[in-house]
């Protein structure tokens, strides 16, 4: 028997980009939202002996997925064994769902749901920290899923912090078939930096730039904070008639904290439709089905946006459809529903 574990995606609700660290990445601020949509990740592991090497298999029903040293969920699996010691075959099917491409993390997560699917076919369990540090091992964005719900962060992405959890709300993901190269993003971000006169205040050195992500992420997480405070009674339950505007509330804090998405200034300058699309998402009409919240995920080209009902999200889902834009309905999910959809699949 194998362990089964879903695999969720991921947007980014803002990005903030700093100056290029010496290591060649570049400071972030993000606020990170798991979503329901996902993958199916499942497990075989079994000990082998002291003397065996560990014995590592990839498999995918998706011809474009790696299933080599590339994959992240070899990486992971290979990390985690050299860590507790142990030699071990495993086996790893990636049923894809997600997008391959496009900004929602597919494979960030499917790593993550690898490290959960090896510690229960052994019987061990990390401890966080060094869950946390493996994962950052494989990639920027895989920590934010040991996590789950609305996450902050910081650093190149990897260094997570949970924050009050967005309530749950309906999300379109549009999935335009544009690829965008993230190096080129941000290669296209410093060349738009460099283009600021010395003398302009808003110049980012590194210094004013780390400031800067400090200062947006502690606005951002206290945004909302003091959101979900102001609607909560002494008990800290939310009131029924505040429920369905909740989510709003929470937006517009976070909009009034100054949340964007940096990177389209620039990939939409390089993918004009990209913008096209968005607005779309955002755009109003007689049924008042405005997005509450819209943007870009990460660097593209997958864009998101958030709505006050079902219907609302399903007019948009109808006019990316008329565009010829592939797009899906799912929801956000909060840090509890997430590990237990996460680890009881159905």
């Amino acid at each position: 028997m194998s362990t089964r574990i879903r695999s969720h995606a991921k947007i980014n609700l803002g990005l903030a980009i700093g100056p290029a660290r010496e290591d060649g990445y570049h400071a972030l601020a993000t606020i990170y939202q798991t979503l329901a949509i996902h993958d199916f990740v499942d497990v075989t592991a079994r000990p082998l002996t002291n003397a065996a090497s560990s014995q590592i298999s990839i498999t995918c029903n998706d011809k474009r997925v790696p299933c080599d040293a590339r994959n992240t969920c070899w990486k992971i699996v290979e990390r985690t064994l050299a860590r507790l010691k142990i030699a071990a075959q495993v086996a790893v099917h990636i049923e894809k769902r997600l997008p391959v491409q496009g900004g929602l993390g597919a494979g960030s997560a499917n790593a993550v749901a690898a490290l959960i699917g090896l510690e229960k076919e052994l019987g061990v369990v990390l401890a966080t920290v060094e869950r946390l540090a493996i994962a950052a091992e494989v990639g920027s964005d895989v920590p934010l899923f040991l996590i789950g719900g609305t996450v902050l962060g910081l650093g190149r992405g990897e260094e997570v912090s949970p924050l009050p959890d967005l309530p749950e709300t309906h999300c379109v993901l549009a999935l335009p078939d544009v690829g965008v190269s993230t190096p080129q993003a941000f290669r296209d971000w410093d060349r738009l930096q460099a283009k600021v006169p010395e003398n302009n205040e808003n110049k980012l050195t590194a210094a004013a730039g780390s400031d800067r992500l400090k200062l947006l992420g502690r606005m951002w997480a206290s945004a909302l904070a003091a959101s979900q405070e102001s609607l909560t009674n002494a008990t800290g339950v939310f009131p029924a008639k505040c429920e369905e505007d909740r989510a709003e509330n929470l937006l517009l804090e976070l909009v009034r904290a100054g949340i964007v998405n940096d990177f389209e200034q620039v990939v939409f300058t390089q993918y004009p439709s990209l913008r096209g699309i968005l607005e779309t998402l955002k755009r109003n009409s007689q049924e008042g089905n405005a997005a509450m919240y819209a943007a870009l995920s990460g660097s593209g080209s997958a864009l998101f946006g958030l709505y006050a009902t079902a219907a609302d999200a399903q007019a948009a889902v109808e006019r990316l459809t008329d565009k010829g834009v592939r797009s899906y309905a799912t929801k956000t999910v909060g840090r509890e529903q997430y590990w237990r959809d996460m680890q009881h699949p159905g």
